[in-house]
């Protein structure tokens, strides 16, 4: 019997909807609306988190129980809990779009968990809400298993992120325009329970701002201070300043770690913004294979390319900049908040800064890297367009110390994993020119190549989920074999280490998933 402790404090301290029917309609002055999740018709377990599962006291005969998987697809509630479904808006695509709030989520409700602190239990695509928008509120297979695999994999690479507990399929099948040209198709539906702190976003602020509810705003804010940011004092002007430098910082460093390794979120609506610095709703998201800053893996947003990865630190500097505009109604004072907005550019290039050194391999304070050095790699890089992750391994691996002469380096050779086409000749002597001029400076920081290669394999990864990995093991879990979904999350475990018989998991991007469903861009709906 699973036995788990709530201090729902969500919905105990703020105020509902006071309707409890799921028609669609505008809520107002409400921060949630009660919900019950949907019972699946024939409920079967695909995997389960067991890191996940140990910060709510879990064990793996808990998670192997049929309660889990009745309790985690929404057929069954424990005692204590309170599912609902939170309200808020949100700038889309840089335009405001008005209330959206939870249209497939579904939180069970707060966990008290092993170490005394608190996790909100959600479950994305358990059935409709009042914020379903004409949605089925569902989910399905595909969409599900990469939103289960990349949240377990981006915390253990060392990004802020939600987490995520299970993934289970429902054994119902769910209708979707998978590429929304018209012919859509059944798809088995899914439910994954994702695991977080808090699911409070920018947007949940956004919308009593822009309707000019100040009273509940303010008791929004209040909740949020006590609870996510208590050092910060009293929820008046000051302390509300104080909580958004909070903010800013936090989402400084979550984007450096974005850019670290190669992850594009996609879809940085502000309504997808965590209010406390993680990585949330992950859709048509992305690693860099070859090294396109310029490139987004939404199909959605291909014209504009809004929220591509070069674009990113910009994006988050814009949604705090709309955060701003909410918290001001309470404040009544710009300018402070307007320095903490500063304060966010700083962060993160410092951090971004000393990111970039420790990918290369300088640690010290004191070691001597030009910004050139850096910025002629960007440049490169772009041009080359090698695999960004197999780079800084490659990179990590290449001979400096223990070689009388660089150039006994084949680096065409050297590289060539990383590398989707021969460097030119040109190409080659660029490349050459920079990892003369990095030897140089490496050497004078007196590593040999093995504390070289150590220090670069802490910050640089050599597993990521790449789509196509992803959509290997959805195709296989479509037939009803979870064992590529289990081994992935296996891997994803230990992602800056080698791991002996996985090296299918580390390679570069095959030629055949430039243009297979799923492996390059998505859509919302994948």
């Amino acid at each position: 019997m699973i036995q788990l402790q709530f201090d729902n404090r969500f919905t105990r301290d703020l105020p509902a909807d006071p309707d409890t029917t799921l028609t669609m309609r505008q809520v107002m002055g409400a921060c949630f609306s009660r919900v019950t999740p949907r019972i699946a018709s024939a409920p079967q377990l695909v995997s389960f988190s067991p890191d996940a599962a140990a910060l709510i006291g879990l064990t793996e005969k808990d998670c192997r129980s049929a309660q889990f998987t009745r309790v985690l697809s929404g057929s069954a509630l424990l005692d204590g809990m309170d599912p609902y479904a939170m309200c808020y808006g949100g700038h889309q695509f840089g335009n405001w779009a008005g209330q959206l709030g939870d249209g497939r989520a579904i939180n069970l409700g707060e966990v008290v968990g092993a170490q005394q602190d608190t996790w909100a239990l959600q479950l994305k695509g358990a059935g409709q809400t009042p914020y379903s928008r004409f949605a089925d509120g569902l989910a399905v297979l595909r969409s599900s298993v990469r939103e289960y695999l990349c949240s377990e994999a981006m915390y253990h690479l060392g990004v802020p992120t939600t987490r995520a507990l299970s993934l289970i399929l429902t054994g119902d099948q769910v209708e979707r325009d998978m590429f929304y040209d018209g012919r859509p198709a059944l798809e088995p539906g899914a439910v994954v329970c994702r695991m977080a702190p808090s699911f409070l976003r920018f947007g949940n602020f956004q919308l009593f701002a822009m309707r000019q509810d100040k009273p509940n705003l303010q008791r929004l804010v209040e909740f949020t201070m006590k609870h996510h940011f208590p050092d910060c004092g009293a929820a008046d002007a000051d302390g509300i300043v104080r909580m958004f430098n909070q903010v800013c910082e936090l989402t400084a460093d979550m984007i450096v770690h974005w850019m670290r390794v190669g992850f594009v979120h996609g879809v940085m609506n502000t309504d997808n913004m965590s209010i406390l610095g993680l990585t949330i709703d992950y859709g048509p998201y992305g690693w860099l294979e070859n090294y396109d800053p310029d490139w987004t893996p939404n199909t959605t947003d291909a014209q504009g390319r809004r929220y591509r990865f070069r674009n990113q630190p910009g994006i988050a500097q814009w949604n705090l900049l709309q955060l701003a505009n909410a918290l001001v109604l309470l404040t009544e004072q710009p300018q402070p908040l307007e320095t903490a907005l500063g304060g966010f550019v700083e962060r993160f290039q410092n951090g971004y800064q000393q990111m970039r050194r420790h990918k290369l391999g300088f640690e010290a304070a004191s070691d001597e890297v030009p910004e050139t050095l850096i910025e002629s790699l960007d440049d490169l890089l772009e041009t080359v367009q090698p695999d960004m992750t197999l780079f800084y391994r490659t990179l990590a691996d290449y001979p400096i110390t223990t070689l009388a002469d660089d150039h006994d380096v084949d680096i065409e050779t050297h590289f060539a994993d990383a590398l989707y086409a021969a460097l030119t000749p040109e190409h080659a002597q660029q490349l050459r020119g920079w990892l003369d001029q990095y030897a140089l400076l490496m050497r004078k920081t007196g590593r040999t190549d093995a504390e070289r290669r150590q220090q670069m394999n802490q910050v640089n990864p050599l597993y990521v989920m790449r789509n196509y990995l992803a959509q290997e093991a959805i195709d296989l879990a479509a037939d009803g074999d979870f064992s590529r979904v289990n081994e992935q999350l296996d891997a994803i475990r230990s992602p800056y280490r080698e791991q002996p018989g996985r090296a299918h998991l580390a390679g570069k991007r095959p030629e055949w998933a430039l243009q297979k469903a799923g492996c390059s861009m998505l859509s919302c709906s994948s």
